[in-house]
């Protein structure tokens, strides 16, 4: 085929969601990920207890649902991924959606290894394989780590079969479906695992409720610390944590957006989807205090005694642990590990569906094409980088970089170029407006404009400063120079790569509906 034939190539035609409860579902289970399980209840805890409840409201109605709602509007109003859509908006945006794109196929290699974790202890909850020292079993029977310093040496082709093999398997189920489509893949999986999602860690919260020392969780978890309101990072724990929960400024909304039908509700799904997630974050946090008082109450310890309460730690240490104590054990531990394996599984799904996208919108690639070929580089990436004995300290510094740089990063550029630099706010604004049945008013373009950008920047400021002055967690700075400083190179480098590389198809020849008048 010449350059010429191949420049007017199309792609298959345009997908759809086969309606609004299927998208709901899909992006339900997009923002309701390994996040919402395992940080936000330590977040909650460490910033006022429930005093955190009032900065984290104000979050997500000054930030997480207006950014959202720009995600859907960019998505659904410019018919593409991320690189289509902003490049639709303004040529010179491309760049920005090939960032977002890098962000995701950056996440999805490391992510994807935790969902394997998650698999892993499911099955070792029906006979409780990790004993009674259950740090021990994950850093060392299980995962065998040979660094916890980020020093020599960094990285080593050790692999530990015990997350390979769940790896591969995590992998396989991804390309499956990835290569089934939106509506025939994406879709059914959420239509599956959300419900069950729901029913198994409703299960486990009612059976964490009826433990002894379960109010004693609950206590430590909402008893308000109002002073903690004044302490400016209480705030910007409240904004980063419905940042990072909700799925916006990296691609994954504005693809899903994208697979509306033209004349599609956006406002109002956005708003159920938005209170679904945060609804099942504070729903966590109950199952997950309401077993760390029980935890407290059979090791006779306060709860501010107990070794962590957040991130991996929790859920691989301390939840175990849990499990070991409680009657019927073997259950509650098969729901805990079952929710974390569907909750990840769809996150996932949604990350590397930008990636998919973006490649058949930009070369031209068929679905399965796509599926296959970014699913195989993207699983060797992960078996090679994060299933061997240093993979645990490399995946951390990585996930470190990728979200606390890079996504707030994109959210700053995003709503800098659409808000400041184009002045595209009200175009948006129009569209959402045109298509909903919720309007949204002259304070969303403020929150857009300059209570975002404000906030997001602040954010990204202090965190670079805080990486350069105080570096993180104590590894080596050579080490986090590589892994950490380098994660951001490669996300500019690969934006820019995919940026000049020649579409397969053309991308320019479109129409925006409805048509923009000009009035805010």
């Amino acid at each position: 085929m010449s350059d010429a034939q191949r420049t007017t190539a199309q792609p298959e035609k345009r997908e759809q969601f086969s309606g609004q409860l299927g998208f709901i579902l899909s992006a339900i289970g997009s923002a309701v990920g390994l996040g919402n399980i395992w940080r936000f209840p330590g977040v909650a805890y460490e910033n006022g207890g429930g005093a955190f409840l009032v900065p984290y409201l104000v979050a997500l109605l000054t930030a997480g649902i207006p950014i959202l709602f720009l995600d859907y509007a960019i998505g659904h109003r410019f018919r593409g991924s991320a690189p289509l859509a902003f490049r639709r908006v303004k040529r010179w945006l491309e760049g920005l959606g090939w960032f977002q794109v890098m962000i995701c196929f950056v996440i999805a290699v490391y992510y994807a290894v935790i969902i394997a974790w998650a698999l892993s202890f499911f099955v070792y909850s029906f006979d409780l394989s990790w004993g009674d020292d259950t740090a021990a079993f994950f850093t060392g029977s299980y995962l065998q780590l040979a660094d916890v310093g980020g020093a020599d040496p960094w990285f080593t082709l050790d692999f530990v079969s015990a997350v390979l093999i769940p790896l591969v398997l995590v992998w396989a189920a991804v390309i499956v479906v990835l290569a089934a489509g939106v509506a025939k893949g994406v879709e059914k999986v959420n239509f599956l695992f959300i419900p069950l999602l729901f029913l198994a860690f409703g299960a486990l919260v009612v059976r964490s409720l009826t433990l002894p020392g379960a109010v004693d969780g609950l206590n430590a978890l909402f008893t308000p610390d109002w002073g903690a309101i004044a302490d400016p990072a209480v705030w910007i724990a409240a904004y980063g944590q419905i940042f990072f929960s909700l799925s916006i400024a990296f691609g994954i909304m504005i693809t899903y957006a994208s697979y509306r039908k033209r004349r599609a509700n956006l406002t109002s799904p956005g708003l159920v989807v938005a209170f679904a997630n945060s609804g099942f974050e504070i729903f966590a946090g109950i199952g997950v205090f309401a077993a760390l008082g029980f935890l407290a109450n059979q090791q006779a310890v306060a709860i501010a005694e107990l070794e962590g309460i957040s991130g991996p730690i929790l859920a691989f240490v301390t939840f175990p642990a849990i499990v070991s104590e409680m009657p019927a054990g073997p259950l509650f531990g098969a729901l805990f590990f079952g929710s974390l394996v569907m909750a990840g599984f769809t996150s996932l799904i949604s990350i590397l569906q930008v990636v998919s996208a973006s490649f058949q919108e930009k070369f031209g690639w068929t679905r399965t094409r796509a599926a296959v070929g970014i699913g195989l580089v993207a699983a060797v990436i992960s078996v090679v980088g994060f299933s061997t004995t240093t993979g645990l300290i490399a995946l951390d510094t990585v996930d470190n970089w990728a979200n606390n740089i890079g996504i707030v990063a994109s959210a700053v550029a995003t709503t800098v170029a659409v808000g400041w630099v184009l002045r595209r706010s009200g175009e948006m604004r129009f569209h959402l407006n045109s298509v909903s049945t919720l309007q949204v008013g002259r304070w969303w373009s403020f929150c857009i404009i300059v209570l975002g950008p404000v906030v997001l920047t602040y954010m990204l400021v202090s965190r670079i400063v805080s990486l350069i002055q105080d570096g993180y967690e104590g590894y080596a700075e050579t080490y986090l120079g590589v892994a950490g400083w380098g994660t951001v190179v490669l996300l500019v480098v690969g934006a820019a790569v995919l940026t000049l590389m020649r579409w397969r198809v053309e991308p320019d020849k479109f129409d925006a509906w409805p048509t923009y008048g000009g009035k805010s």
